[in-house]
């Protein structure tokens, strides 16, 4: 027979919990950014006892996995079951999720173990870890799925919804792309930057891209490479006050050329290091760039 939970006035509590490489740690660490108690696999049988003695001052989040020691699902449920009955202000189960194939990708580019199957394929160990959530995932609150996320994204995507009231603050995600490819869904603020010279035709640089040195000297060479970047800076610093005011949480704000490789890559770039020094929370991503490296990493393990 469980005991009712005596918990201390903290104002939200956040249980994250999902399958092993969706993402569940990065989204503690974000939590933990936005200034939550963050603790991460903590064993079941000591949740009761810290959720207890929180403070009051910050709001809690515990990640829990099956990799927990003591977890067992009738445990989790039984947990969900005595927080949902308390008188906590706030709760949450966030399930962390992710597709089959995207998960096995995720194991096969960094060569990890699965925790369910450490002598065995990564295929197996994901297999019987989602049959085993799956109840779990039935009762989570709030869902996110991280198949098509990028680590920037998903950071972006926690502080968006999780950030405490208190706090004012916009999440700005900066990104690049190729025209060929479309413009990212989602996004706020579009830039053109095909009218900038074009690394591309320098044979040096062709197979650089814009993080490069040598592709943003020659980028900056163009008279009007400075006057555009001042002028989309001075736009943003000016709006972004005002999409904050507005109560947005989240902005995107995208830069495009022709392959997404030189010109787009430096000048998001450059806008996300001058939005940073203005003190403004931002994630950065280069679409092609990314796309490139998973497709090379599935050539290199298939």
């Amino acid at each position: 027979m469980t005991h009712a939970i005596q918990y201390s006035r903290s104002s939200r509590l956040v249980l994250v919990t999902g399958p092993s490489g969706a993402g569940r740690t990065t989204s503690i660490r974000a939590l933990e950014d936005l200034s939550y108690e963050a603790i991460d696999n903590l064993p079941l049988s000591l949740v009761s006892n810290l959720l207890e003695s929180a403070g009051a001052h910050r709001p809690l989040a515990v990640g829990i996995d099956c990799r927990t020691r003591g977890f067992s699902v009738e445990g989790m449920i039984d947990l969900i079951d005595e927080l949902q009955r308390s008188e906590t202000p706030e709760f949450e189960l966030v399930y962390i999720d992710c597709n089959p194939d995207v998960l096995v990708r995720r194991f096969s580019e960094t060569r990890r173990r699965h925790p369910m199957a450490p002598a065995e394929t990564p295929v197996q160990g994901i297999d019987r870890e989602l049959d085993l959530l799956a109840p779990i995932r039935d009762r989570a609150d709030r869902l996110i799925d991280t198949s098509e996320m990028t680590v920037h994204d998903l950071r972006a995507e926690i502080a968006s919804i999780f950030k405490p009231k208190d706090i004012a603050m916009l999440a700005i995600s900066v990104q690049s792309f190729s025209y060929k490819r479309g413009v990212p869904r989602g996004a706020d603020l579009v830039f053109d930057c095909r009218f900038l010279r074009n690394p591309y035709w320098e044979e040096t640089l062709r197979k650089q891209d814009g993080r490069d040195p040598g592709v943003q000297d020659y980028i900056r060479q163009d008279e009007r490479f400075q006057p555009f970047l001042a002028k989309v800076t001075d736009l943003c610093t000016f709006v972004l006050p005002a999409y904050r005011d507005e109560g947005k949480s989240h902005l995107s704000i995208a830069f495009g050329c022709t392959g997404g490789q030189h010109r787009s890559v430096m000048i998001a770039q450059e806008l996300a290091k001058g939005l940073a020094a203005h003190d403004w929370q931002v994630s950065i991503r280069h679409r092609e760039l990314d796309r490139r490296r998973r497709e090379s990493g599935l050539t290199r393990t298939g």
